[in-house]
């Protein structure tokens, strides 16, 4: 069991840098006055520090970086360790608040995944003759609100600004020292120990523009993604020089004495070309200095935030609210220049016709929380997403189950997008090639020829599941439950186009998943091809366990335990109660297994109990309602919204994972949350006081909660304009007709 302790010694590790760190930067500080940042009406809730810290493997991975949303410009700090040393997963986002130095600023990064990549064309200042290196920081002199991020550098005595719209990231630095001010701008920069190549630089007309390959974690799954770069400095260029070969890229630029005069940059992106990089910057940051591009930014987060104009009396909830909505509108990244030009799956250059093309697509997590949100609040996003799968198909042949730049990431198992296209189509979002996605749906459930798609197929076909023997050390139980989930969206999908024969066929396919289900011992486990159980089981130990064990004994799940994969067959609840013999026993079963989460949010080791903080059993405290229990998804609702979230650094359980976690904080803090792949909602419990939502037909559902409160958690009952729900569920169309969703709430169970 060596594997804890490695993790409470990093813990330990990133405990003691950040406190040297902060203490020498607490040295050099001179008493430096930040500027008060503006905000507006539900900016001023947002903390963008929130999950940027805590236990690096089951921290929310965020960055504080200035965004507009879902734009591709991300820009913000990348953070070390004292000497820039780097240890694995504790900033894939570039930035992890226990790092006590800061290496520069670049471009983009994907939000709250465990993958590191982008941070192209990192920008380091510098003055004098002194190297552009890592510099200490003190928390004390840094500050972020949406669209805006600041840090004073005491080494340099320069205060630094970012802000940023679509595809233009606006840098502004004000020196305090008389020397020669730089901006070193490393080209090849790429996320983590990773690197870039390729790289290309050049100075023209005080232009500075160039490009690289980007090739990091995922990036480097499928050749690389190429980047390009167009920067406008407001000074003049004393001097500059390139320096490095092509693949270790950069240029040192001298602007003279500046004293106290700020420096703005304006840097335009595109994953075309340099012209297209210059054609994004004039286009949305031509004529308009910082302070200009910094209000339009507020103001773009002021509209998207107002699609809830949520009230409580409890400052937390509100803070932890509106930042789970911000973050829930990182990603996916715009990814179509302002020309309607766009890099495909294929490398070549594409024209995006009536929607904009979008990528980074965290689908197995996002599928369950996060488009379902975009389905009811931001239903441009959503159709953005359908149309950019299916040309992402059309162009590589299957459909991405993660979709990162220009190529499959292939990330995680399965065909999750089934599950998002499906759920979109049964929810009314049929403008859209549909019957080119349902080909793709139906053609990985029956082979696999290209990188992506489900490994295995044949013999899950086969068999009817996966085997374990035939798959050895490869989640074949996970994978089991995760097709027969998937094929049950294929086989919605085939019944709402109208496809019976088809229909019949996944339905049936869907029911695999109760073949890994031993009625001994009510588990899901590995099978053999032979049939038989394999017989090194055990519920309570975790893949995680397994990396550092010589007898493996979780390999067949996919990041977690038997336990945590007990309970996903949600085409099918009613059928996998049954499996446990009666209603009584899966709740028991199911309340135990809530009671052994762990004692602490995003704990160094999560266990092997229920934790919202990765996916598989994400929807789990909703299940009690599917077994006759609905006062217990009320009361394990509102212990997971008060104990898995909160405004501190270390504010998520897990990695966010493109605003999967946020995503459900917004629906359970609302009062329903999405069955996923369906047109369902499950009634929860609401913490907040009232809510009016901005549905994306024009209407507006006003939620209330009467007399909600902390020990008021239950639900007394719930009216949808004026008729009472007795069921479960609430459906997407009721939803939509708007009007008012009321809770009455009580301190006991109905």
């Amino acid at each position: 069991m060596l594997w804890p302790f490695i993790r409470v010694f990093v813990s330990m590790f990133l405990s003691l840098e950040m406190m040297f760190s902060g203490i020498f930067a607490g040295v050099l500080v001179k008493p430096y006055e930040m500027p008060e940042t503006e905000t507006g009406e539900y900016t001023q809730y947002v903390d963008p520090f929130i999950g940027t810290g805590g236990t690096p493997w089951t921290a929310g991975m965020l960055s504080p970086a200035a965004t507009v949303p879902f734009g591709s410009v991300r820009l913000g700090p990348d953070t070390s360790f004292i000497g820039g040393a780097y240890i694995v997963k504790t900033n894939t986002s570039g930035y992890y608040y226990e790092h006590g130095h800061i290496k520069g600023f670049s471009h983009s990064r994907l939000s709250g995944t465990g993958a590191e990549d982008y941070q192209m064309f990192r920008v380091t200042p510098a003055i004098g003759n002194a190297s552009a290196g890592v510099m200490a920081y003190s928390h004390l002199y840094e500050s972020a609100v949406p669209g805006y991020y600041s840090v004073y550098l005491p080494s340099i005595d320069c205060f630094a600004e970012f802000t940023a719209d679509i595809h233009t990231g606006i840098h502004r630095y004000t020196f305090g020292k008389s020397a020669d001010a730089r901006l070193f701008i490393d080209v090849t920069s790429t996320a983590g120990n990773y690197g870039a190549y390729s790289g290309d630089v050049r100075v023209e007309n005080g232009v500075i523009s160039g490009s690289a390959v980007l090739s990091a974690a995922f990036s480097s799954r499928y050749e690389g993604l190429p980047v390009y770069f167009a920067a406008v400095p407001d000074k003049e260029i004393v001097s500059y020089e390139i320096t490095g070969n092509a693949d270790d890229l950069g240029i040192d630029i001298n602007f003279g004495d500046i004293k106290g005069q700020p420096l703005e940059m304006k840097v335009g992106i595109s994953f075309v070309s340099v012209e297209n990089a210059m054609e994004n910057l004039e286009a949305e940051a031509g004529s308009l200095s910082f302070d200009d591009v910094r209000r339009n930014a507020l103001a773009d987060w002021e509209e998207a935030l107002s699609v809830i104009d949520m009230e409580s009396e409890d400052e937390e909830i509100r803070k932890v609210f509106y930042t789970a909505l911000y973050h829930s509108m990182i990603m996916p990244t715009n990814f179509t220049d302002v020309n309607g030009e766009y890099l495909g799956f294929d490398k070549e250059v594409h024209t995006a016709d009536g929607f904009t093309y979008r990528t980074d697509l965290s689908l197995w997590d996002t599928c369950r929380t996060t488009h379902s949100l975009y389905t009811l609040i931001e239903p441009e996003i959503q159709y953005d997403c359908l149309n950019s799968l299916v040309e992402m198909a059309k162009v590589g042949g299957a459909i991405p189950r993660w979709a990162m730049g220009a190529g499959f990431a292939g990330s995680m198992l399965g065909d999750p997008a089934n599950i998002v296209i499906t759920e979109s189509y049964l929810k009314g979002f049929t403008d859209f090639d549909v019957e080119t996605a349902y080909y793709y749906m139906k053609h990985s459930s029956e082979v696999k020829d290209t990188k992506v798609g489900r490994d295995y197929v044949n013999l899950y076909n086969q068999y009817g599941y996966v085997p374990d023997d035939l798959a050895p050390a490869d989640e074949s139980v996970a994978r089991t439950i995760e097709y027969s989930w998937e094929d049950g969206a294929i086989a919605a999908l085939a019944e709402a186009l109208g496809y019976e024969e088809d229909a019949q066929k996944y339905y049936a396919k869907s029911m695999y998943y109760k073949n890994t289900f031993n009625p001994q011992t009510k588990y899901f486990q590995a099978r053999n091809s032979d049939g038989t159980y394999v017989w090194n089981f055990s519920p309570y130990i975790t893949s995680f366990y397994d990396a550092v064990m010589i007898e493996k004994f979780a390999d067949c799940y996919c990041e977690g335990s038997a336990r945590q994969w007990r309970w996903n067959a949600l085409q099918d609840i009613d059928g996998m109660i049954e499996l446990f013999g009666s209603e009584e026993y899966f709740v028991s079963e199911l309340e135990d297994f809530m009671e052994d989460a762990s004692l602490n949010r995003a704990a160094i080791d999560p266990g092997h109990g229920f934790w919202v903080g990765n996916q598989h059993d994400i929807h789990t405290p909703y299940l009690f309602s599917n077994a006759g229990r609905p006062d217990l998804t009320q009361k394990w609702v509102r212990w997971t919204l008060e104990n898995r979230f909160s405004s501190d650094i270390n504010g998520l359980d897990g990695n966010d994972d493109g605003g999967t976690l946020s995503a459900w904080y917004v629906f359970s803090a609302l009062g329903f949350y999405p069955l996923a792949g369906t047109d369902k909602y499950w009634i929860g419990s609401p913490n907040v006081d009232f809510a009016t939502v901005n549905l994306g037909n024009g209407k507006t559902l006003e939620i209330e909660a009467v007399n909600q409160s902390a020990e008021n958690v239950y639900v007394k009952s719930v009216t949808l304009n004026g008729t009472q729900l007795t069921y479960t569920y609430v459906t997407h169309a009721q939803l939509l007709e708007g009007g008012k969703l009321v809770f009455t709430m009580s301190n006991t169970a109905e």
